[in-house]
């Protein structure tokens, strides 16, 4: 493989690129965990259902708030308790009950040996993860994948984001935060959703996963292989 473009960051993405993981299994673990942290106060069901309700609208953000504004925005009130009385259990759901869904995940082999090399080269390294979660979750992920220790330059999450995947005001915010233009930004994903960074002119690379799905909507990758095949085009 040849990379016709002089890289100098690469943004991996972290569910199904650097990390195994069974979303089937996962979201809905995730969903009943955390609606059950606050079960005695409000019913499970009704958490769900604002919980989905307030991610789609993080979905579709348009830059004018953070996603955390938005979410909590959609999600709060809800019967009648105020972020400021929720978040206490939310925050102990994230401490104590997260760590459970561990078991839907599993590391990558190589995900560590890779992530080291890239830093060896002097690059910027994002994690460009989805984000609808906060801080704490997706560092969490990091440690399971055996990559948290890493100094990286950018970890997008719900606090700090004002778009998400796959729109592209997500990819821009993370460009203009680095500073360098996307031509010299490769990102790397397992989903369609990441491949579209190649609309603001990144190049995209694609390593399949069991999340993958190849639809002919998909945008084709600049290039595709494993994981450790990046390390020749840097």
């Amino acid at each position: 493989m040849n990379l016709n473009h002089n890289i100098q960051a690469v943004l991996f993405d972290l569910d199904g690129t650097l990390l195994e993981i069974d979303l089937k299994k996962f979201i809905p673990g995730y969903l009943k965990l955390l609606s059950e942290s606050i079960s005695h106060l409000i019913s499970p069901k009704k958490v769900i259902s604002k919980l989905l309700k307030a991610s789609e609208a993080v979905n579709n953000n348009n830059g004018t708030q953070t996603n955390d504004t938005l979410f909590a925005k959609v999600f709060f009130p809800i019967n009648g308790y105020t972020r400021e009385e929720i978040q206490p259990y939310f925050d102990t759901f994230y401490e104590t009950k997260f760590v459970e869904l561990k078991k839907f995940t599993k590391k990558k082999e190589n995900a560590r040996s890779v992530v080291q090399k890239v830093f060896k080269k002097n690059l910027k390294v994002v994690v460009a993860t989805t984000p609808v979660l906060p801080l704490t979750a997706i560092q969490q992920r990091l440690d399971w994948a055996g990559v948290g220790d890493f100094n990286y330059s950018l970890i997008t999450h719900i606090e700090n984001s004002r778009a998400n995947k796959p729109n592209l005001l997500y990819f821009q915010e993370i460009i203009d935060y680095l500073g360098i233009p996307p031509k010299n930004c490769l990102m790397v994903g397992d989903e369609a959703k990441d491949m579209v960074a190649a609309k603001i002119g990144c190049p995209t690379f694609l390593v399949e996963s069991s999340n993958t799905e190849l639809t002919p909507e998909m945008l084709k990758p600049s290039y595709k292989g494993n994981l450790e095949d990046i390390l020749d085009l840097l």
